[in-house]
């Protein structure tokens, strides 16, 4: 039975930064990935943890889920002026290009997929890539949201492909609706995304009608989203527990995974977690037993 929790971490994704004022990419900053990784250091879990190296991730594998044309804009920004970068940047919706965006981006979407590898082959019960730039704003066509690629949409993708899975769960946990992952798997019922996140009714950013409760999916796809927007702030440990085990863990065990539910005992689970800030008895109550691939950003 595979043991063990693997890290995934590339001090060269800091490299990705603003080169210009802008009030609202401001916050996102290369210490946002390295201040996590030395807090792991700091109650010294680095050691404990089995240590697979990052990679860059092929223009097949992004391609999976992006298109050409979204992956060669990317591609062009890494011989760009300041100027230049600003000025491609300001195309998106709070998002912004350093000559190093690029290869920062393949290499987390790289450090995703080669942590989908870990879990699935049994290198390792489960585990942890910290990766920047983010992923789960952008889209088919677009970044968004500081998120180039959409380095969960893509591992889901390449997992199926190389491992034949066949129903995926992915559970976005962020203080914001992950709207480009919705938008990649809203047709497609192999996958199953789950999102808890700040709403206030339609007045928290992405601001979307389609971030709350009624959007189920689209076409086959439909009753394989769920969002669970929360109304109001302050929302604390008991009310994220509340939502995993009497909301996503009824639809889980009743509607998606009846059949993947034996796989847990057999195989790695076919799941892919996105996490963001949390407080570490949710996290080992919610998901320590589980065997899955965790992304935190």
């Amino acid at each position: 039975m595979a043991s063990g929790t693997a890290l995934i971490y590339d001090e060269e994704m800091t490299t990705h930064k603003l080169l210009w004022s802008d009030p609202v990419c401001d916050i996102e900053v290369p210490e946002r990935l390295s201040s996590s990784y030395d807090q792991l250091k700091r109650y010294h879990l680095v050691e404990r943890c089995v240590h697979v190296p990052a990679r860059e991730a092929t223009k097949e594998e992004i391609l999976l889920v992006h298109s050409s044309e979204h992956l060669e804009v990317a591609k062009s920004t890494q011989t760009m002026n300041e100027e230049e970068l600003k000025k491609v940047s300001g195309n998106y919706d709070a998002f912004f290009f350093h000559p190093n965006t690029y290869r920062c981006a393949r290499l987390a979407v790289g450090a995703t997929l080669e942590l989908v590898d870990a879990v699935i082959s049994g290198k390792v019960r489960n585990g942890m890539a910290l990766v920047r730039p983010p992923g789960h704003h952008s889209q088919r066509n677009a970044a968004n949201g500081f998120c180039l690629f959409n380095n969960v949409a893509i591992a889901a993708e390449y997992a199926k492909l190389k491992y034949g899975l066949q129903r995926i769960l992915i559970v976005d946990w962020d203080v914001h609706h992950g709207q480009g992952t919705q938008y990649i798997f809203e047709e497609d019922p192999s996958v199953l995304y789950f999102s808890w996140h700040r709403y206030e009714h339609q007045e928290f950013w992405p601001s979307l009608k389609e971030s709350d409760y009624d959007a189920v999916g689209l076409g086959k796809g439909k009753g394989f989203n769920i969002n669970l927007p929360w109304n109001k702030v302050g929302m604390g440990n008991s009310d994220y527990l509340a939502a995993f085990f009497h909301v996503l863990m009824c639809y889980n065990s009743l509607c998606f995974y009846n059949s993947l539910i034996l796989n847990w005992l057999l195989s790695p689970l076919d799941m892919i977690l996105e996490l963001e800030t949390l407080n570490h008895e949710t996290v080992r109550k919610i998901f320590l037993p589980l065997k899955c691939p965790v992304i935190a950003r």
